[in-house]
Parts: structure tokens; C-alpha cells; sequence
């Protein structure tokens, strides 16, 4: 999925994507990319606004039933009054899917073994800060051979193991001792309004997601993480060295990069691997495989037509993982 793409080869390919996980968005994008009076709508938006996820949404916010047929959001589209753009410009797509903490989990275990001091986590492209509570959660993995390991207690966040690879699974969770973040919009998790945004960007048949979404927002509204305004590539060093005050910094991030033009995301590179080789932080990725190539490359090939999600640890493939943290598949000793 690749937002700085022209429109039908972006609304296609996010269709392919989302195919396995929500017929109603893939039929949608499917619509659009074979559409050429909707694409040229698409087209006419911002370039990092023309994403999928963030038009398929807001037609939905608007009131466009889904599950429905392509035709509720072809007719919404051509038809609007400039409420739905007017959406569209205002707002971005800030899933914060918490069910990826069950994929980033044995990397953040990984970092707090190997750390003298608990960790201080620093999410960039935060949005509500919910991924900043591993801690919180309870975790329940299903392995290869039918036995499921279970960590902490319910609500568990469930996460299939794939593969011959035996990840590394905590027998504890990662001390936090402090929790912030940086986002360009950066969202309370006490405002009603922008929490109801971030269920609407939950996809539509994904109630337990919806479910999910909501156990999370009590979990961060009883203990608020310090989320900053900025632009993540200047503000990060200012706030790795704030975060290095309260234990070891980890820098992470989940389907976040991919929302940078290409340019900056070299940018970012080369600055977290600076901060690294000097010792500043970890790091730890979880993006698209394309989306920080140099991740990428460090790991066993992955087919062309495969989608998936690449797990780093300072700049190393240690997994592929899916985009909401259903499978995890260790990939760390085949490279």
C-alpha cells in the first residue's frame, strides 16, 4: 500500500491488501481504481490525502452504509457538498491498531533483557498513544504445532505464530517507566470526537477490532501518555534525549512511515540510525515491506506478490507480521 501512488494503481493495490480482512473495502477500492470519474475526484485531493483509508472513511463518517455496495460510495463522492472533502483535508488516517502490540512485543521483551533500566517508549506518528501500553495488555499466542502460549491476563491480544521459526516469546512483560509520543495531529484519547474518528477508521465488518479500540482508550484515558505536536524527524533527537531521563529510549512505530513522501522517509533512516550507532535508543519498526527498504533487505527475500508487514529491531528484519497483528512469522535466523 503505497499512498504517494497515482490513484487506481494506490486503490488497487490497498484492494488487494485489504481483501483477506474486509470485502467491503476491497470491493470499494476495486470501485474507485476502475472508476475513472471517481479516481479524477480522488486525484483532485492532496496527494497524502488521496489515500484509501482515509476517503473510504470518511465517506463512512458521512454516512455512506457499510457493509454496501460500491454504489453507496460512487453516488456519495460524485455527489458531495464538500462535507466529505472538507473531512478529508481535516482529518488523517490514525488507525492505532493496538492488536500490533502482540507482533512488537517480542522485540520490545528483546530490548528489556538486554536493558539495565525499564524502557521509556517514544511512539512517532502516535496518534492516541494506545500503542504505548504493552504492558496493559494480556497475550495469547496460537502456535504452528496447535499449542498457544498465554501471557498476563484478559482482555489478550490473540496473534496466530507462522512458520518454522520459533519467535522468541517473553515469559513477562516489559517494564514501561515512561510513555510518550510525537504526531503532526496528535489525538486525546478524552475527546469524544476524535475517538469516534478513530472507530470509524476501524474497517467495517472488524467489531471485534471496534471492541478492541475501545478497551484501549479506557486503558490510556487512566493514564494519559505525553504526546507532543511536531514533525517527527525534526523533533525526534530533542526527544529521545528527554526520554533517556526516565529509562532506555525505544524508538517505535507501526504503519506510520509509509504516510512520509519518499524522500523523507530516507530522511528518517538515516537519523534513527545515527541515534542507534550512537547509542541514543532502540528502535523498532513495523512497517509495509516496502516502506524502509533498508529493513527490508536485511531479511530472507519476500515474494513480490506477498503482503506483508516487516518487524525491525535497530534496523534488522526479525519478523513479518500482519498490518493489524493477527500473525506473527520469524524470519531472524533465515538471513
Amino acid at each position: 500500500m503505497e499512498p504517494y501512488a497515482a490513484v487506481a494503481e494506490s486503490y488497487a493495490d490497498f484492494a488487494s491488501y485489504a481483501r483477506a480482512d474486509s470485502a467491503t473495502m476491497a470491493d470499494w477500492a476495486e470501485g474507485v481504481a476502475a472508476d475513472p470519474e471517481v479516481s479524477a475526484w480522488v486525484a483532485a485531493l492532496p496527494g497524502i490525502k488521496q489515500q484509501p483509508n482515509l476517503v473510504l472513511a470518511a465517506a463512512r463518517w458521512h454516512g455512506v452504509p457499510a457493509p454496501g455496495p460500491y454504489a453507496g460510495l460512487r453516488e456519495a463522492l460524485l455527489g458531495d457538498d464538500g462535507s466529505i472533502m472538507a473531512t478529508i483535508l481535516e482529518r488523517a488516517t490514525q488507525t492505532n491498531e493496538v492488536g500490533r502490540l502482540a507482533t512488537l512485543l517480542p522485540a520490545l521483551a528483546r530490548v528489556a533483557e538486554e536493558s539495565e533500566r525499564p524502557l521509556a517508549l517514544l511512539e512517532v506518528g502516535a496518534s492516541a498513544g494506545l500503542c504505548l501500553y504493552p504492558d496493559r495488555w494480556g497475550y495469547d499466542y496460537a502456535l504452528p504445532d496447535g499449542q498457544r502460549v498465554l501471557l498476563g491476563e484478559e482482555p489478550r491480544l490473540p496473534c496466530a505464530v507462522k512458520g518454522d521459526e520459533a519467535p522468541p516469546l517473553p515469559s513477562r512483560l516489559p517494564e514501561v517507566a515512561w510513555r510518550g509520543g510525537v504526531d503532526l495531529h496528535p489525538l486525546d484519547v478524552t475527546d469524544t470526537d476524535a475517538m469516534a474518528w478513530l472507530e470509524t477508521l476501524v474497517w467495517p465488518e472488524h467489531d471485534e477490532r471496534r471492541t478492541r479500540l475501545r478497551e484501549a482508550i479506557a486503558i490510556a484515558r487512566s493514564d494519559p501518555p505525553d504526546l507532543r505536536t511536531g514533525d517527527l524527524v525534526e523533533t525526534l533527537p530533542a526527544l529521545v534525549e528527554e526520554a533517556s531521563e526516565h529509562g532506555t529510549p525505544v524508538v517505535l512505530h507501526s504503519a506510520v512511515i509509509a504516510y512520509l513522501s519518499p524522500a523523507d522517509r530516507d530522511r528518517y533512516d538515516a537519523l534513527v540510525r545515527g541515534l542507534v550507532a550512537q547509542g541514543s535508543c532502540r528502535w523498532i519498526t513495523n512497517e509495509g515491506k516496502n516502506v524502509l527498504p533498508s529493513v527490508t533487505r536485511s531479511g530472507p527475500p519476500i515474494p513480490e506478490g506477498h503482503s506483508t508487514f516487516v518487524l525491525g529491531l535497530d534496523g534488522r528484519m526479525l519478523a513479518q507480521t500482519h498490518g493489524h497483528g493477527r500473525t506473527l512469522r520469524w524470519t531472524e535466523a533465515l538471513r
